[in-house]
C-alpha cells in the first residue's frame, strides 16, 4: 500500500474516529489501557454475544497513532468471532514486531506495517489491541 494512502487512512481515523464515545450499558465488557510514558489512555467497551463481537466503543486521550489504531481496530473487529479477533490480534502484533504475519487478515490495520521504523511508536499502535485482547481473554 502506498505511503500516502496509509497516512490518509490513519489521518481519517484520527480526525473522525469510528465508534468513539462510551455508553452506559452493563452488558459490555470493559478494559482500560494506558502508556505510562505518554498521554495515551484508552477505555474500551465491547459487547460479545454468541461468540461474536456485536459492538465496541472507546474513549480516552491519545496520540494520532493510538487513536487511529483504536478506530481501525474496532472497525476491523466488529462482526468477527472472538476466535477470528484473536487471530487478527496475533497477526497485528507479529506485524508490529516484524515477524511473519498474514496481511490479508488485517484489512485496514495493515497501514501500520512500517511502524517498526519508529520503535517508540510501536506501543502507541499496540495499546488498544492489548486492551481488546484482555477482553477477549476474559470471554474465552
Amino acid at each position: 500500500m502506498d505511503s500516502n494512502l496509509k497516512r490518509s487512512i490513519m489521518l481519517e481515523h484520527y480526525q473522525h474516529p469510528k465508534n468513539k464515545g462510551l455508553i452506559d450499558d452493563d452488558t459490555y465488557l470493559k478494559s482500560n489501557t494506558n502508556n505510562e510514558s505518554c498521554i495515551d489512555e484508552i477505555n474500551l467497551m465491547v459487547k460479545i454475544e454468541d461468540g461474536i463481537i456485536k459492538d465496541a466503543r472507546f474513549d480516552g486521550e491519545a496520540c494520532a497513532i493510538c487513536t487511529s489504531s483504536t478506530s481501525i481496530m474496532l472497525d476491523t473487529l466488529i462482526g468477527k468471532t472472538v476466535e477470528e479477533a484473536k487471530e487478527i490480534f496475533s497477526n497485528f502484533e507479529n506485524m508490529i514486531d516484524e515477524k511473519e504475519y498474514n496481511k490479508d487478515l488485517l484489512e485496514q490495520a495493515v497501514v501500520y506495517d512500517e511502524i517498526y521504523k519508529q520503535p517508540n511508536r510501536k506501543k502507541c499502535a499496540l495499546l488498544p489491541w492489548w486492551g481488546m485482547n484482555k477482553i477477549l481473554d476474559r470471554k474465552e
